[in-house]
């Protein structure tokens, strides 16, 4: 299960802000990291985690962050869709930039989010929902111990297989 190794930048609200607005330069400056002209096109995620931050800003420390490469390039995003839930359940996602797929950075990114999640003691599992025709993505959790325990209807994504992972807590 070798992986590069990277870094998890916290995206600010004004970050995902101005990616709403399409001004990739201030997300940048706010960020830290230049992100990628990639992240314009997931206007549907920064509008869910901007709005997510509002209700809750406490939720940005388990939120998504730019994953960045040794070389300090943004290589995809990554994050929980928010902090544990009343059983301490929290559900992964993650995105590579096109260019960058195949190169071993989602299990990078995949890695660190399960480091964080194993060292938070309010973290029971961890929840994977995949497309089942997301090969690459499968493969993946597969290759972290992740168990399929059935599937569900996302009224946006359509069937989605669920996969878990326990902490150990």
């Amino acid at each position: 299960m070798d992986a590069p190794r990277v870094r998890l930048v916290r995206l600010p609200a004004g970050a995902l802000d101005a990616l709403l607005r399409g001004d990739l330069e201030a997300a940048s400056g706010l960020a830290g990291v230049v992100l990628p002209p990639f992240f314009l096109d997931e206007g549907w995620l920064w509008a869910i985690r901007s709005d997510q931050l509002r209700r809750d800003p406490a939720a940005g420390d388990w939120i998504v962050r730019a994953v960045v490469n040794g070389d300090g390039v943004v290589v995809g995003h990554a994050g929980f869709h928010g902090p544990p839930d009343e059983l301490g359940d929290v559900e992964v996602g993650y995105t590579v930039v096109p260019e960058h797929r195949g190169q071993g950075w989602a299990k990078a990114a995949l890695a660190e989010l399960l480091t964080w999640a194993d060292g938070e003691p309010d973290v029971r599992r961890v929840v994977a929902t995949i497309a089942p025709d997301n090969t690459p993505s499968l493969a993946v959790v597969r290759d972290f111990g992740f168990v399929h325990i059935g599937e569900q209807t996302d009224p946006v994504d359509g069937l989605e297989l669920i996969y878990v992972r326990s902490t150990g807590h």
